[in-house]
């Protein structure tokens, strides 16, 4: 069941089995999940020892190529403030059906946090049945809409936050970021970020209600929740769509019914 759902949608939900920094051995000490709409993607990696945010990212899945499977990934959202570095990884299937990912990107837990080659194993999750029932649900990501700035240059604080959900699992994140904003010699503009720490949240449908796996960081019980209500309505359907949730505008980047 779970294989024929996968194969009818267009999103993918993951968890990370392990990670390894060459040349050293692989290893795993947190609880990932990695939800991709279409498009764009949130991921949420909590330190299984600690219950604090591992990493943070969010933002658009970018296939390159197909053969051998390239994706980048932005990071309109990043906990590490890692927002130059170039995230992109090539992807296999292993024989038991893992994917494993490579690449390089910096390296958080040394000093300077150096560019370092990477191997990521990956494993395909079937969706969680949520309060659709069984073999149906719902799949959205919405990213805050920090408004039209036109001309303006300068420096501007934005509160980024990600909604996103597959089915019965949901995730929430959000990061106050400062922006710089300015035209470089051609006229175009250029956005330089700093990111502060992240809030999140994790909630998983479970019997006949929601409830919070994760709650962590300072604005973690501000977060929209399913909790308590996300009234999902018609506008949600078209991406570019503004839709409000407690007073707070999002713009709907994907979104999938099954």
């Amino acid at each position: 069941m779970a294989e024929d759902t996968r194969a009818a949608s267009s999103c993918r939900f993951s968890t990370r089995i392990s990670l390894r920094w060459l040349p050293e051995p692989a290893h795993e000490t947190t609880d990932t999940i990695v939800m991709s709409v279409k498009d764009w993607y949130l991921d949420l990696r909590i330190d299984k020892e600690t219950k604090k945010i591992d990493w943070a990212i969010a933002g658009q899945r970018i296939v390159e190529s197909q053969e051998p499977l390239r994706v980048s990934f932005t990071h309109e959202l990043d906990s590490h403030d890692a927002f130059e570095s170039v995230d992109c990884g090539t992807f296999v299937s292993l024989p038991n059906g893992d994917d494993l990912e490579t690449g390089s990107m910096p390296r958080p837990d040394l000093p300077g946090a150096p560019e370092t080659e990477y191997e990521e194993v990956w494993r395909e999750l079937p969706f969680r049945e949520g309060p659709e029932g069984a073999k149906k649900g719902i799949s959205w990501v919405l990213e805050s809409d920090d408004g039209d700035l036109g001309e303006q240059e300068g420096e501007f604080t934005v509160v980024k936050t990600f909604l996103g959900r597959i089915w019965g699992t949901y995730l929430a994140l959000q990061q106050k970021q400062i922006h710089v904003r300015r035209k470089d010699a051609s006229g175009r503009w250029v956005v330089s970020k700093n990111g502060a720490a992240a809030s999140a949240r994790r909630e998983e449908w479970v019997g006949s209600r929601w409830e919070a796996r994760y709650v962590i960081g300072d604005a973690g019980d501000e977060l929209a929740s399913m909790i308590t209500g996300i009234a999902e309505g018609k506008g949600w359907r078209t991406p570019g769509e503004r839709v409000v949730i407690h007073g707070k505008t999002f713009i709907v980047r994907a979104f999938e019914e099954i």
